[in-house]
């Protein structure tokens, strides 16, 4: 606590060796940072500049991936500052925004993976209302209340969290997420009921949803002709392996607070550094490669590239 300015520190207590190895450290995440920004935004690009790709599945793609860069620089700016700095430390007011922001854009993409979902099952199960119900004013509505919604639910969350006392100043982790609140004096139970109904609303929820949706998928292809299988395949195959990575990541985070004592601390730095290395590179991956429109772009885009790079 720092009396003067009345402005409570939190050391982040999840760094390994940082004095050793800053250098390293800090090239290897800066690396990975410019990558995440350079693989999401090239697809986001793509999906911008070419008419073709103006459709509401390449829309909410190119949603996904904004919210992964945005996901990226809500944590490796001060990552990155972390690794050069003697002490790893950041406000509580700044650690708390931090979580909220966190776990607003992970909220975020579970919303745009239930609407993307639901654009595959009207365009499979529902081919001839899709330009009916899938209309602009619908994709709109999808996004903002993608965005809106877990902004919304979490701001509470966050206001009531801002008063709380804290007995312990050292969160076990690289940066701040949900292990923050194992720092509070006493745990409020209205704030925790608060949680679980915003853990099933942004969470659970969308994610049963989403196999609801592939599921119906999966058994209407099967019973219909070949192509549509094929296309079944190609569209939905994406979708679920993002589900499924982003689902295993933050389920860990949602319960590594419960067993945090017991928990070896390199083990807890390694799948936190998966969760902010692997998911945000494996979205461009998976679409740049599976969604096969994207996959020709990006091949042609190369090329181009090699082409002129060559010729100079």
């Amino acid at each position: 606590m720092d009396d003067d300015l009345n402005v409570t520190y939190i050391t982040l207590g999840g760094y390994l060796e940082v004095q050793k190895y800053r250098y390293l450290y800090f090239m290897i995440m800066f690396t990975v940072y410019i990558l995440i920004i350079c693989c999401n935004s090239t697809i986001v690009c793509l999906i911008v500049i070419h008419r073709n790709l103006h459709e509401p599945m390449y829309i909410f793609i190119a949603a996904l991936l904004i919210n992964s860069v945005l996901y990226s620089t809500n944590i490796y700016p001060k990552l990155l500052i972390d690794f050069l700095s003697e002490k790893q430390m950041i406000s509580f007011q700044a650690c708390l925004f931090q979580t909220y922001i966190y776990y607003t854009l992970a909220a975020s993409e579970f919303l745009l993976l239930s609407a993307m979902s639901y654009d595959r099952y009207v365009s499979i199960c529902k081919p001839l209302q899709y330009p009916t119900i899938m209309r602009k004013t619908t994709i709109k509505v999808f996004l903002v209340s993608a965005w809106l919604v877990p902004a919304c639910e979490l701001v509470v969350s966050a206001v009531l969290n801002a008063n709380i006392k804290l007995c312990r100043f050292i969160l076990d982790g690289l940066f701040c997420n949900n292990a923050m609140f194992n720092l509070q004096c006493v745990r409020s139970a209205a704030l925790s009921i608060y949680g679980v109904f915003m853990l099933l609303n942004i969470g659970l929820f969308p994610m049963l949803f989403v196999l609801f949706t592939y599921t119906r998928i999966l058994i209407i292809s099967y019973r219909s002709c070949r192509e549509v299988r094929k296309k079944a395949a190609q569209t939905c195959l994406p979708h679920l392996l993002v589900l499924i990575s982003f689902s295993f990541f933050i389920t860990y985070d949602v319960v590594i607070v419960k067993l945090e004592s017991n928990f070896p601390k390199l083990a807890h730095s390694i799948m936190t550094l998966q969760m902010i290395i692997y998911h945000p590179l494996f979205n461009p991956f998976i679409y740049g490669l599976k969604m096969k429109e994207i996959s020709k772009h990006l091949k042609r885009l190369l090329n181009h590239t090699i082409k002129s790079a060559l010729t100079v």
